[in-house]
C-alpha cells in the first residue's frame, strides 16, 4: 500500500508537533488524529518531560484528547499518524481505542510495536487490527531524532 497525499499532509503535521517538544526536553516525536472526513481531532507531542509521567507519549496523549473531542473512546474510522513507529505501550493504546489506521515515518529498531521489534498493531489473535502505513517521510522524522540525540537535548 502506497502512501497518499493526505498521509504525507499529515505526517507533516506531526512532524510540526514534534518539533514542539524540543522545547520541553522531550524527545521530539508528534502525533495527529484524524476523523474519517480528514478533520483533525487532536495533536500532541511526547510530554514525559514536561509532565512527568512515563506514560505521557504523544500516541497517548492525541488519542486521550481525540476521545474527549469525539465524546466516545472508540475512535472507529480514525486514523492516527505518528512521527515514529509506536511502541508496545503505544500500540495497544491503538488498539483500545479502535484506531482505523495507523500511519507513522520513522521505524523504531529498538521499541518498535508495529513491524519492528514486535507487531501488536497485526497480531492475529487480536480482535482490532488497524490497517498500517510505515515509513512515510520517515527520513524527516529520522533527522528530528538524530538531531535531538546529537544536540544532547536528551537526559542521560
Amino acid at each position: 500500500m502506497l502512501p497518499t497525499p493526505a498521509d504525507h499532509a499529515l505526517l507533516g503535521r506531526a512532524l510540526e508537533i514534534a518539533a514542539e517538544a524540543l522545547t520541553t526536553g522531550d524527545v521530539p516525536i508528534g502525533a495527529v488524529v484524524v476523523d474519517p472526513d480528514g478533520r483533525e481531532l487532536a495533536a500532541a507531542a511526547n510530554a514525559r518531560e514536561a509532565l512527568g509521567d512515563p506514560t505521557a507519549h504523544a500516541e497517548v496523549l492525541a488519542l486521550r484528547a481525540a476521545a474527549a473531542v469525539r465524546g466516545e473512546w472508540r475512535l472507529e474510522g480514525c486514523t492516527l499518524a505518528v512521527t515514529v513507529e509506536p511502541c508496545t505501550m503505544c500500540a495497544g493504546a491503538i488498539g483500545l481505542a479502535r484506531v482505523s489506521r495507523v500511519v507513522f515515518g520513522a521505524w523504531e529498531p529498538k521499541t518498535g510495536a508495529a513491524g519492528s521489534l514486535w507487531d501488536v498493531l497485526r497480531d492475529r489473535r487480536l480482535t482490532h487490527r488497524p490497517e498500517v502505513l510505515g515509513g512515510v517521510r520517515a527520513d524527516e522524522a529520522a533527522d528530528l531524532l538524530k538531531e535531538f540525540f546529537a544536540g544532547g537535548l536528551h537526559r542521560p
